[in-house]
């Protein structure tokens, strides 16, 4: 039998999550000319095959692709390069970090130099959250940018051992380069998610607008329901995107957690340290001000009352964390 090591399984994800991001643009672009086809389609653009069944022509619709295709492929990269470059400045907004100096808690500083030295790593930017709750994530995607972030509640509530655990769980992330692959995941997410809100507030604009206002001539009527036709369109595109999108996230990111618990495992020395923090954590997870899942899947346990919304209900059933109890009961067999 041959034997597959945590290096191995490391390069291997990476292989795998390199095609999965691939898939990000090819499921934007593939809905846009479902998108177009649909709308040609409705418009009446088919003909009749020598059997007098009405077929599909997707010569229009092939025609409208590639004359969008782009401007939709620059509107993604202008968005898709501001987001990923002002990723960390969303990330320290969004859940209020700050940073974190040597003379506030040299306890901590100690822990991430000790661990950095043993793993051969730079030393990472260290914030942290005024938060008597428990959690902590990593974040960034170059030397300059890359931060490990705790609450002060996990600094206060565990051990040297437990809070080693964790910080070395973060560290992995960084060293396996999870933080840039969430990054891109969570930019081609929020894109998705937000051309398909956009699209939804629009629709119900309409209906609410055109249902409180006085009739209109026909010719305005009819065009009114090209429009509410068109967005309605839109939306099943969008939400057949969004449904592959979050799948494609949930695969680049479940796996990377057993993975970062191996390596934090491994640079503490102390599985069960870690086993112990996650159960206690699991507890107590704090964040929850943080209303934003793009975010929250960074954490190392995931806050459970953020799902409330349909959207949120909808991401719990691709949720990128593994079960806890899992975690711990893999760590409790180092």
């Amino acid at each position: 039998m041959k034997y597959v090591g945590i290096q191995t399984q490391i390069d291997e994800n990476n292989r795998k999550s390199i095609l999965l991001l691939l898939a990000f643009p090819c499921i934007i672009l593939g809905m846009l000319w479902v998108f177009f086809a649909l709308i040609t389609g409705f418009s009446g653009s088919s003909y009749y095959d020598e059997y007098g069944q009405a077929a599909f022509d997707a010569t229009e619709a092939n025609a409208l692709w590639l004359h969008y295709m782009p401007y939709v492929v620059a509107g993604v990269g202008i968005w898709f390069v501001i987001a990923y470059f002002l990723n960390t400045s969303m990330i320290q907004h969004a859940t209020g970090a700050r940073p974190l100096t040597r003379r506030e808690n040299p306890r901590v500083y100690n822990i991430v130099e000790n661990l950095c030295i043993a793993g051969g790593m730079d030393m990472p930017k260290i914030n942290v959250v005024d938060d008597p709750q428990l959690n902590a994530f990593a974040s960034g995607i170059s030397k300059d940018t890359y931060t490990v972030t705790v609450t002060t509640g996990i600094c206060d509530y565990l051990t040297d051992e437990e809070l080693a655990g964790v910080i070395g769980h973060e560290l992995t992330h960084i060293r396996n380069n999870d933080t840039k692959l969430l990054v891109v995941s969570i930019v081609f997410v929020g894109i998705v998610s937000t051309i398909l809100s956009m699209l939804m507030n629009n629709v119900f604009r309409v209906f609410l607008w055109g249902g409180m206002g006085r009739s209109r001539d026909r010719r305005e009527s009819g065009g009114g329901v090209g429009i509410v036709v068109a967005m309605v369109v839109g939306i099943l595109c969008a939400a057949i995107a969004y449904f592959f999108t979050l799948l494609t996230r949930f695969a680049i990111s479940r796996k990377r957690e057993f993975m970062a618990d191996a390596g934090g495992a491994e640079l503490c020395g102390n599985p069960l340290a870690l086993a112990s923090a996650l159960r206690k954590i699991s507890r107590d997870p704090g964040l929850n001000h943080v209303d934003r899942e793009d975010v929250a899947q960074l954490f190392i346990i995931h806050p459970e009352n953020l799902r409330e919304g349909f959207l949120d209900s909808f991401n719990s059933l691709f949720s990128t964390h593994p079960d806890t109890a899992e975690r711990i009961r893999i760590l409790e067999q180092f």
